[in-house]
């Protein structure tokens, strides 16, 4: 799993996502995955790029393929599903909102510093 957390965040780095953070949740019963990796984007273009960036470099370099994507529609909030890991992909508008950290702000945070 570490492996496939460190390539998506490459993926999200490579396409410029802005604060990167990954919430372990392996600790918490009715947790639905192990991990969320949430990032955002300034425009709904590069949410999609992001997404894209992820699935691509995923596939490329673990041969690692999406279960599940949600909300490229209108790429305001893009869900994508791993498993054990869920990628969420922000507007920063939409991420400020939705403050989905702060629902799990007892879980163990790691930021990344190559996050702008």
């Amino acid at each position: 799993m570490e492996e496939l957390i460190q390539t998506i965040v490459e993926a999200i780095e490579d396409k410029k996502g802005q604060n990167i953070v990954a919430l372990d949740l392996s600790g918490f019963d009715g947790a639905i995955c192990s991990c969320f990796i949430i990032c955002n984007a300034d425009s709904t273009t590069q949410v999609g790029a992001i997404a894209a960036g992820i699935e691509k470099k995923t596939e490329e370099v673990l041969g690692e393929k999406v279960w599940r994507v949600e909300g490229l529609n209108n790429s305001i909030w893009v869900v994508m599903d791993y498993g054990d890991v869920m990628v969420h992909i922000f507007q920063t508008e939409a991420r400020e909102f939705y403050q989905l950290e702060q629902l799990w702000a007892d879980a163990p945070a790691t930021r990344y510093e190559g996050a702008i």
